[in-house]
């Protein structure tokens, strides 16, 4: 699938919930199946700046896309990086640095977020479109 039609599968789940208490909930059910990261990766190399919770993120080329997995100590930002890297894993370095992840917007999620989890949410996607751009480099 490409990054918009996951995108827009994610927009159209999201539209079945009644309320964000539904939403929230369905969040943390995403962040429980998120596969498990090594330990090996949870390491402060790999922690994300600019998050309030701890949050591992590591990458790994595939052939010609990038590979992604995460864990965090804090529940509902382990879902949110699970949407991430539902988008994000499996794809070419270059489509993810071009994508406009319009589903944030799209279902509300920045603006029922915390300032400090907004935040945190830039700052993941910040990160994961920078390992985009060093693996595209040296795919370059």
């Amino acid at each position: 699938m490409t990054i918009k039609e996951i995108q827009e599968e994610i927009i159209d789940e999201f539209s079945m919930f009644e309320d964000w208490m539904e939403r929230y909930e369905y969040i943390i059910e995403l962040g429980k199946s998120l596969p498990l990261i090594d330990d090996q990766y949870k390491t402060d190399d790999n922690l994300i700046v600019g998050c309030q919770s701890k949050v591992w993120l590591h990458s790994e080329i595939e052939g010609d896309t990038l590979s992604f997995t995460a864990d965090s100590d804090a529940i509902l930002t382990k879902g949110i990086v699970a949407l991430l890297l539902r988008v994000l894993n499996n794809q070419k370095p270059k489509d993810i640095l071009d994508c406009e992840l319009f589903f944030v917007d799209e279902i509300g999620l920045k603006e029922h977020l915390s300032p400090t989890r907004a935040n945190g949410l830039v700052s993941m996607i910040k990160q994961l479109k920078l390992y985009a751009l060093a693996f595209q480099s040296k795919l370059s």
